[in-house]
């Protein structure tokens, strides 16, 4: 092979991880001689400055994670980058060199296609990692909160895992829109949750969690919960009969359930499932009214800049293993780069 194919083949390698089975972040390994995607129909091609971790990532290596990929794959699916190529059918495409933040397969990685319709532009003044959380900790919190969850001023929001990306983003919202906010998360995390406004932080691992958050508050309004398993009884205790509502985007600690006989005679209350990407297909009205909302909170100051912790692209396996067990506070991302 002469120099100049050697190059050429270069070109269209990139390094990336790999998730070789289903048993885990175990199986997560770094990959050099990855094929650099093309976009297809209706994408961009990403040159990816930061990928977001999120606990969908570690659900995805271990199979956990309702129509994700198969393995082997390229793990990730958050990133900001800046668009290098544009696919056939794409309308009114934004010029090459613009930064973007979006979903698609493949993010851990240097390169990676995303859907045209679901980019946004890394708002001004701001690096890709700082946008990231855009799409999804920011929307997700959002939606839970205003369109699905109806927080008014004065009622009373319980926000589960609070030090995460979500949890944090659905702190500083709950605060902006007038609501009182309990919040739990791990003891050696309270700091961090009281910082972003709080007015509550109680221990997540309380034996009694439900009684306590009752005693403070007569029952809350809202919850926002994403824990699953190891919260989901206490969500429903803490909500207000009948009129308390349960959003539930997530089950870090493993699946909850609720039976119809619990539903009419011990927990009365609403329960709203949310996916922020199956919601940006089903309800794409609602979707953008969200985008919009998140982009008036940017020009407030209401949602500023992220700060998350970037690490190099082969720390990503370490990365979402701590992410499981619960190690980790606010944003986590990687740079495929380094």
């Amino acid at each position: 092979m002469d120099t100049n194919e050697r190059n050429s083949t270069a070109a269209q390698t990139m390094r990336a991880l790999v998730q070789r089975s289903h048993r885990g972040p175990e199986d997560l390994a770094l990959a050099t001689d990855q094929r650099r995607p093309a976009p297809g129909p209706d994408e961009y091609l990403i040159r990816v400055g930061a990928a977001g971790v999120n606990f969908a990532d570690v659900m995805q290596t271990r199979g956990a994670y309702g129509g994700g990929p198969q393995a082997p794959y390229a793990a990730g699916f958050e990133a900001a980058g800046e668009i290098v190529a544009v696919g056939p059918g794409v309308g009114n495409p934004l010029p090459l060199g613009t930064h973007v933040v979006g979903a698609g397969p493949g993010a851990f990685a240097q390169y990676m296609t995303m859907p045209a319709a679901g980019v946004l532009p890394v708002p001004s003044g701001w690096n890709d990692a700082q946008a990231l959380g855009l799409v999804l900790n920011w929307a997700t919190a959002l939606a839970a909160l205003k369109p699905l969850g109806g927080v008014e001023p004065g009622e009373t929001v319980l926000v589960h895992a609070a030090a995460g990306g979500v949890g944090q983003a659905a702190v500083r919202l709950a605060r902006h829109y007038g609501a009182r906010v309990i919040a739990t998360a791990s003891p050696e995390k309270h700091d961090t949750v009281k910082a972003l406004g709080a007015d509550e932080v109680l221990n997540s691992r309380h034996p009694e969690l439900a009684a306590e958050i009752t005693r403070l508050t007569g029952g809350v309004d809202l919850v926002l919960e994403s824990v699953g398993r190891a919260t989901f009884e206490v969500s429903l205790s803490a909500a207000k009969p009948f009129t308390g509502r349960v959003v539930v985007f997530g089950a870090a600690s493993g699946d909850a359930t609720v039976t119809t006989h619990d539903l009419v005679f011990t927990h009365r209350v609403r329960i709203q499932g949310l996916h922020i990407g199956a919601l940006a297909v089903a309800a794409p009205a609602l979707y953008r009214s969200v985008l919009v909302e998140l982009d008036a909170l940017i020009a407030q100051g209401v949602y500023p800049p992220g700060t998350p912790q970037v690490r190099p692209l082969a720390e990503g396996p370490a990365a979402l293993r701590q992410l499981a067990a619960g190690r980790t506070r606010g944003k986590l991302a990687l740079d495929p780069w380094r």
